[in-house]
């Protein structure tokens, strides 16, 4: 199902707001390094997820989500202020596993980029154990038929 244009113009607005605010705003210690990557507005334009990421550890990420959950009435007065619509979207906050999504991908394409450069060693000495091509070709019956 697609978004409509109103929504993904609503959750762009909602992204600069949030992002913003976060970084002008809310002025709490628990919150880190935060980056939002993402906001989703469900097609009745009645809730938002917003997606971010923290920099650092476990911690960091369990503050930084305390940080937003308290956060989130002010946020969400401040996003209804700027929208300027009817009614304002709830504001649910979820932590974006992009980074590591990103990070297991690249450790599983550095573990098969060094099994195909062992593949590649093991086969410069190797040898066919027959024929190097054993199959029949037509121009080989021709031959037998003559």
């Amino acid at each position: 199902m697609t978004d409509s244009p109103r929504a993904l113009r609503l959750a762009g607005t909602i992204k600069r707001i949030v992002a913003r605010a976060l970084e002008s705003e809310i002025k709490d210690p628990r919150l880190g390094f935060v980056t939002v990557t993402d906001v989703r507005v469900t097609g009745d334009l009645q809730q938002a997820s917003v997606f971010y990421t923290v920099y650092g550890g476990d911690e960091d990420r369990a503050n930084t989500a305390a940080a937003l959950q308290s956060a989130k009435g002010r946020l969400r007065s401040m996003v209804g202020g700027e929208l300027g619509i009817r009614l304002t979207p709830s504001l649910e906050f979820f932590l974006d596993a992009v980074p590591e999504t990103a990070a297991t991908l690249e450790k599983a394409l550095h573990e098969a980029a060094l099994k195909d450069a062992e593949l590649a060693r093991l086969r410069e000495g190797a040898a066919y154990a027959g024929e190097a091509d054993p199959y029949r070709h037509p121009s080989d019956e021709d031959t037998e038929e003559d």
